[in-house]
């Protein structure tokens, strides 16, 4: 039986988005899921077509790329800790309340991030009442696509996971942040990642719960669950190693 992780990069490849160029197409991907397919940002705000903000100047962004038509699937960004400004406030501790402070108690906020912007493309989702959300949580372009890719499209639900976990094994983060819609929550619970809820559900784009994970919890929730989805989540062990 194939691996995921080889099937997966059969199809698809994760890309640091480390130029002008490429942050460009991240942007451009972002405005697309955001402002036209979601409607959760208003395309009045972004006239050059291009979704960002502040965070974004002290963010690490990837991107997904489909081989063999070069568009790009899907993106995700890690926010860091602002250089600048240490104690400069995370989104999620903006529009959220955190109740279960204690849980922060034991962290560094140097060692601290936000799982941020994760999207993926209308063309890439599975089905066709997933379209008004930014990540497919199980496209209709059926002729476009062959049968084994879109074997593949759930995931990238995962290969997002995938590049938060490399970004901060490269930026020294152990823990981030992160919003859950009830169905992504279960999405993740379901596959061994336990996010701790930090606060009660807030209607913010819809009801989410503020949530935090530490990796190597992550890691090892997928590692008990599915050894497959933990070489993809790695690169079979380069990141984060057991």
């Amino acid at each position: 039986m194939t691996a995921i992780i080889d099937v997966f990069n059969d199809y698809f490849e994760m890309i640091p988005a480390v130029s002008n160029e490429l942050r460009e197409a991240v942007f451009k991907l972002r405005y697309q899921v955001y402002c036209i397919e979601t409607g959760f940002e208003d395309p009045g705000q972004y006239p050059g077509g291009m979704e960002f903000d502040d965070y974004d100047t002290h963010s690490v962004h990837y991107l997904i790329r489909h081989r063999r038509s070069g568009d790009y699937a899907a993106t995700t960004r890690l926010i860091l800790p602002d250089a600048d400004c240490p104690e400069k406030l995370f989104p999620l501790e903006q529009h959220f309340e955190i109740d279960n402070v204690a849980v922060l108690d034991a962290i560094g906020r140097k060692h601290l991030g936000e799982a941020s912007r994760l999207c993926v493309s209308k063309a890439f989702k599975k089905r066709k009442n997933e379209s008004n959300r930014p990540v497919s949580v199980d496209c209709d372009e059926q002729d476009y696509f062959t049968s084994h890719e879109r074997r593949i499209f759930p995931h990238i639900s995962f290969a997002l996971i995938a590049c938060l976990i490399r970004a901060c094994h490269e930026n020294d983060i152990h823990y981030f942040y992160g919003t859950l819609e009830p169905a992504w929550f279960r999405f993740l619970s379901s596959s061994g990642i336990h996010f701790t809820k930090i606060g009660p559900l807030v209607d913010y784009r819809g009801e989410r719960w503020p949530g935090l994970i530490k990796v190597t919890d992550l890691l090892d929730g997928v590692a008990a669950k599915n050894k497959g989805v933990w070489n993809l989540l790695t690169n079979k062990g380069c990141y984060w190693p057991v």
